[in-house]
């Protein structure tokens, strides 16, 4: 069975790829390369080997999505990835982010609803929630005002589903997931940021070895333990596994309604002090850090409740907090050998 993958040369889409092809699947791959590389596919080949086809195209570009579907008119099943990603870049451009994140995601619904039997897993984030009222979040807790515009994004994203699903053929599962890290156990493929990381993990790692003067800590004056905010991290490839199996279960027309909703992370809340002591532990490194003011767009805490993935999909996150930093780490270090 053939599976599109939008933005399959990226963090997450690369670590999916690989788990498809370990299953089986036929894979190709849409990125535009503007958070990625063409060489991931030689790291996919040395993990799997081999390549999934790929096609280096930009989603906003209709024309293009209609040419790919007429080629690949036997898809099975797509799972999209591809968008900007980062909560203080969003802030800072919203225009390109609505941009990116909407119109991609509409052209290929598009071309979607014109398969007898569509199935879309849409790449959502644990961002909808907000600043959700409880913890650890569960799927059914209210989604509250956006706090960027990715998240909002995301909101509107599902929405869209949501409603193009009511009137098509098209199956979805909507994966909420929090916040993910780490690298494949090989060190082929892993996160490759652009320029200056956004998120934590590839900051830390920089830092860690010297490409970074210092890791900036935003805010310490957070209602939390130590006073860093707090998030749910979860190792990619455990987060690459859900996918495969929530694209099986559409296949498999196993799932009980139109549009299902899973939250995908460990459970367990780790606050920024303690991701960096986790680090220093497992890398032996000492990390240069200061604290800095808060970042616009970030909330105080965000960790999920996991029992429906667990329970409804049969999936389960495996690895701990200090083997998804040490992944990451090994990562960092070949590729700066």
């Amino acid at each position: 069975m053939k599976i599109v993958v939008t933005g399959g040369l990226g963090f997450i889409g690369s670590h999916t790829v690989v788990e498809l092809q370990n299953e089986g699947f036929e894979v190709v791959a849409i990125d535009n390369l503007s958070n990625s590389s063409e060489s991931v596919l030689d790291g996919i080949f040395n993990i799997t080997g081999k390549k999934p086809i790929f096609e280096k195209m930009d989603l906003r570009d209709k024309a293009s999505v209609q040419n790919f579907f007429k080629k690949h008119n036997d898809v099975a099943g797509v799972i999209h990835f591809a968008a900007s990603k980062a909560v203080g870049e969003s802030v800072e451009n919203p225009l390109l982010y609505y941009e990116n994140n909407i119109n991609a995601l509409v052209y290929v619904l598009q071309e979607l609803k014109n398969l007898p039997n569509a199935n879309f897993i849409f790449s959502s984030s644990c961002t909808v929630y907000g600043q959700a009222e409880m913890m650890p979040i569960t799927e059914n807790a209210s989604v509250q005002p956006a706090a960027s515009p990715y998240g909002n994004t995301k909101q509107i994203g599902e929405e869209i589903i949501a409603d193009v699903a009511k009137v098509t053929t098209i199956n979805a599962i909507l994966l909420r997931y929090f916040n993910p890290i780490g690298s494949h156990p090989s060190a082929e493929i892993g996160e490759l940021p652009l320029g200056i990381p956004q998120n934590l993990v590839p900051f830390i790692t920089q830092t860690a070895i010297g490409m970074r003067e210092k890791l900036s800590v935003y805010g310490n004056d957070y209602p939390t333990t130590d006073g860093t905010a707090v998030r749910d991290y979860i190792h990619v490839v455990d987060l690459a596994k859900a996918h495969v199996i929530a694209m099986q279960r559409l296949l498999k027309k196993q799932n009980l309604e139109k549009v299902e909703t899973f939250n995908l992370g460990t459970g367990t809340g780790s606050s920024v002090l303690e991701v960096i002591t986790a680090f220093e532990k497992v890398s032996g490194q000492k990390l240069n850090y200061q604290i800095v003011g808060r970042r616009e767009g970030d909330i105080t805490a965000a960790y999920a409740n996991t029992d429906k993935a667990n329970n409804v999909l049969g999936w389960k996150a495996q690895s701990t907090l200090e083997e998804s930093l040490e992944s990451a780490w090994k990562w960092e270090q070949k590729i700066r050998s």
